[in-house]
């Protein structure tokens, strides 16, 4: 059985930046779950999308990490859209459904980009061992922005917000395997997603994976829309408003991610884009 993929780049507007994706577009009907997750594992990503139907209007997706599936990620979302738009499957004003629910796209073809509107984001209570965070991050307790709560946010997936006071601090932080499994699991989040606001709708954030197989992540869709909704609930970094995500850096992939929040009846409207480039294709033989 021979399953063809593509090789994807997503919020970046250079190929080889940004977040690697695998995108299988046409997977054999009797592809099964398990065998799905075996090919992730083996091309190494931090994910790997299996599209399952398509239509005019919008496609039905299956998004795996290394270790398991997951109902929603940003990057996979964005150059999932993208690909079968640029090779003509669907058209570009989509809707994603995936595990956990329907997510609007629009694919720019000729701007190299995407954007989607994310699901009304869920805040969890707060995580109170600023202990465990820091030293799952590498930081001293000092290092945290104890003015502001340490809180699981969720547009279809949690990630604990963790506010760092300053560029220098996040620029120290070095994830730790033990207690970033620790503090995820106790908070039920999928990474700490450590930022500092540098200006207005300027923020700098890296990811720590509760899980080693992916480590930090340079590119993570799924918690840039929740860190708009927290910038603005808090009215910080001049949100709500639009501001871009600094991320990937320290992974050698450097990333821009584009989040606009607007107020909507006592929640938030939540956009996330950035630029997407194919980068190479081929094919598994199973």
């Amino acid at each position: 059985m021979r399953v063809p993929f593509r090789l994807v780049d997503v919020f970046t507007d250079v190929p080889f930046a940004g977040n690697q994706l695998c995108v299988v577009s046409e997977p054999p009907p009797d592809l099964d779950g398990d065998t799905m997750q075996v090919l992730t594992r083996e091309i190494g990503f931090s994910e790997t999308t299996f599209v399952t139907a398509t239509r005019p209007d919008g496609y039905d997706v299956r998004i795996f990490t290394p270790v398991t599936e997951l109902p929603f990620a940003g990057h996979p979302t964005l150059g999932t859209a993208f690909t079968l738009a640029s090779e003509g499957r669907t058209g570009t004003d989509l809707i994603q459904r995936c595990g956990a629910g329907d997510i609007p796209v629009q694919v720019d073809l000729d701007s190299g980009s995407a954007r989607m509107r994310q699901l009304a984001p869920e805040f969890g209570s707060s995580y109170d061992d600023l202990g465990a965070v820091a030293a799952a991050a590498g930081l001293e307790i000092d290092d945290l922005v104890s003015e502001l709560p340490i809180v699981p946010v969720s547009t279809g997936i949690a990630h604990l917000m963790v506010p760092v006071r300053d560029e220098s601090a996040i620029r120290r932080a070095v994830r730790d395997d033990r207690g970033s499994a620790r503090v995820c699991e106790e908070a039920d989040a999928e990474s700490l997603y450590l930022f500092t606001v540098r200006g207005p709708g300027d923020v700098l954030a890296r990811m720590f994976d509760r899980s080693a197989s992916i480590g930090e992540d340079p590119a993570t869709g799924s918690a840039a829309g929740p860190l708009g909704a927290y910038l603005s609930a808090h009215e910080i970094g001049g949100m709500p408003g639009s501001c871009v995500v600094a991320q990937g850096e320290f992974t050698g992939r450097p990333s821009s991610l584009h989040v606009e929040v607007a107020a909507d009846d006592g929640s938030w409207l939540i956009d996330v884009g950035g630029g997407v480039r194919i980068v190479g294709d081929g094919a598994f033989e199973i």
